[in-house]
């Protein structure tokens, strides 16, 4: 006799949480770690927060001014890796050819 098979399902990911946003602090301490190539898995996992929170601090579109605030103080932590580092903003890379004629390259 065999049993029927009842499928469990997995239980659902916990949600990000959404009782504290992030914070400027935050933001400053998410470009440190940026810039000590601290993983973004890490970072999620850190601040519990959704990933596209990190993009925006890094695109400078949540605390502008965490940035240059995050610089001095990566300065004076780490004087030694201070010229070192791209402080420069996320880009996005582009998703779709910029020009037509570019599919001539791969013709």
């Amino acid at each position: 006799m065999t049993l029927p098979f009842h499928h469990r399902p997995e239980p659902a990911p916990p949600a990000f949480n959404t009782t504290r946003p992030l914070t400027e602090k935050d933001a400053i301490e998410i470009w440190i770690a940026k810039w000590l190539r601290v993983r973004r898995k890490d970072l999620i996992q850190r601040y519990d927060c959704d990933p596209r929170r990190i993009y925006e601090i890094w695109e400078g579109v949540r605390f502008p001014r965490a940035r240059e605030l995050a610089l001095a103080e990566f300065a004076t932590r780490y004087p030694q890796l201070a010229g070192h580092v791209d402080a420069s903003h996320h880009r996005r890379f582009a998703l779709k050819a910029r020009s037509p004629d570019q599919l001539n390259l791969f013709g």
